[in-house]
């Protein structure tokens, strides 16, 4: 059996000494991954890991795979005095209140040196599996409010294995309960439509292997709830109101980008209220609002961010989804993965990347250009507990066929053009006519008919918003109650 720590969680906490006042020295390191435990088997999926050697060692943060889990190699988080100076803005008190959270969360594995031992992980059925510890921290008196974050949000992020058919990929997951149901994309458990009944397994942070089982899925904003199999005792992540975000905001993404687990990439929120077009094979056959808007030049440059090889290129379909805007690095395999704010709370799912030179046919697409986009937490919220409630999520319907605005003819602002309304819908009966220019919708600006299609799709069926519109030069707003999405 391994040691327990003599110390409490907190206690090993309160005992580090406080941040330094001056800059943090680069930490050089050279990591490397041992082995992947389930590479994808095919190039076509999401990447799988290289493989490598040990890393080197240090002291870590988060629950420590040993004992029966085998020695663990650690990564360390190499980092430029600059990047380390705009990381220390926060004051002391808070990053020591993250370090606190982080060993109550974690067990305090790590902190000072203490080992947390596995008993306290005790009552799971998972495997074992080898896999880098949690967070690594070389220069204690240096520690920044980045690996206090991460250290608090990594046992939260898992990394989850598909498997269908003769093809393969991994994605990442964020732990909503104890008992282990877990958020992740659409895309992720269907290999993008590719199968319905996908093989999962999920690798926990401290290495533990679990196999999972879909409970349902949300095509139309590629979200998707499966639940791990005989899990206890894991570590819900905290969510954050996405509402309340500013562009400028700093931000944290975790996942495992090419097969790379408990990987910490920062930036900031780069645009809110962003609304991308994306291929989706998994995406349902809509006809009832009809986007007649279309992409400069005929293909979108937005994907779901794909490993090895990419999606089909017969996919026809496309969602339309807001999300936030992030120069956080996010790669291919950070899909499903957490977007966290400085407080280390959920403020989205990672779900697409930006290409610069789009995708083809027999081609890869480009891996992260700082352009990467993250699915709301409070969409994310809403969606996960309907699926988990009743296997399936609602959305909204406005009942009307629009276009972008600019594109017509004589067009003096952008916005979403009503080419038609249905019968008995929600724009009809809230007074919207054919060639109004719909400008805003819960006070959100719209630019473009993706725009429109976007929100009205975040919100569940039944829902009331509120429609700004332009008639003859006047600008008018109406209430209307959303009619229900059919899939």
């Amino acid at each position: 059996m391994p040691p327990v720590p003599t110390t409490s969680p907190a206690a090993a906490a309160a005992a580090w000494p406080p941040p330094g006042a001056g800059p943090a020295a680069a930490q050089p390191a050279t990591p490397h991954l041992g082995t992947p435990q389930h590479p994808a088997p095919h190039a076509h999926g999401y990447a799988a890991a290289p493989d490598g050697a040990t890393a080197p060692t240090g002291q870590a943060f988060g629950p420590a795979a040993g004992g029966a889990f085998g020695t663990q190699p650690t990564l360390a988080l190499p980092e430029s005095d600059a990047t380390a100076k705009s990381r220390k803005k926060g004051s002391g008190a808070k990053i020591a209140a993250l370090l606190v959270a982080a060993a109550l969360v974690g067990g305090g594995a790590g902190l000072g040196g203490t080992y947390a031992g596995l008993a306290l992980w005790g009552g799971s059925d998972g495997a074992t599996a080898s896999g880098p510890t949690a967070i690594t921290v070389n220069d204690p008196s240096n520690v920044n409010a980045t690996a206090a974050v991460a250290a608090k949000v990594v046992p939260s992020v898992v990394t989850i294995s598909a498997r269908g058919g003769q093809t393969g990929g991994t994605g990442s997951g964020v732990v909503l309960s104890d008992d282990g149901y877990v958020l992740t994309n659409t895309h992720v458990v269907t290999l993008d439509g590719k199968t319905g009944d996908a093989q999962l397994s999920v690798t926990t942070s401290d290495g533990r292997v679990f196999a999972a089982k879909l409970v349902g899925t949300d095509p139309t904003y590629d979200l998707a709830v499966i639940k791990l199999e005989n899990a206890s005792n894991m570590t819900p992540v905290e969510w954050a109101d996405s509402s309340k975000l500013n562009v400028g905001d700093n931000t944290v993404a975790i996942g495992a980008p090419l097969g790379l687990p408990n990987t910490v990439t920062t930036g900031i929120v780069s645009a809110l209220n962003r609304s991308i077009q994306v291929a989706s094979s998994a995406a349902p056959k809509d006809t009832s609002d009809s986007d007649q808007g279309s992409e400069p030049g005929g293909e979108s440059p937005f994907f779901f961010d794909f490993g090895q090889g990419q999606q089909s290129p017969q996919t026809t379909q496309t969602i339309k989804i807001a999300v936030i805007q992030t120069d956080a690095a996010i790669n291919p395999g950070n899909s499903g993965g957490a977007l966290v704010d400085d407080e280390g709370k959920l403020i989205g799912i990672n779900v697409a990347i930006a290409s610069a030179g789009g995708s083809s046919p027999g081609g890869g697409q480009s891996g992260n250009i700082g352009v990467g986009f993250s699915i709301p937490s409070d969409i994310a919220k809403r969606v996960s507990q309907e699926i988990i409630d009743s296997g399936a999520a609602t959305h909204g319907l406005l009942g009307a066929s629009v276009q972008d605005a600019a594109s017509i003819q004589g067009a003096t602002t952008t916005g979403a053009y009503v080419a038609d309304v249905s019968a008995g819908g929600a724009a009809q009966a809230g007074g919207v006519k054919k060639g109004d220019v719909i400008t805003e919708f819960n006070g959100i600006p719209i630019t473009n008919s993706v725009d429109l299609t976007a929100q009205v799709r975040a919100l569940a069926a039944g829902a009331e918003a509120k429609v700004t519109y332009v008639r003859g030069g006047k600008q008018s707003t109406t209430e209307v109650t959303l009619g229900a999405m059919q899939n």
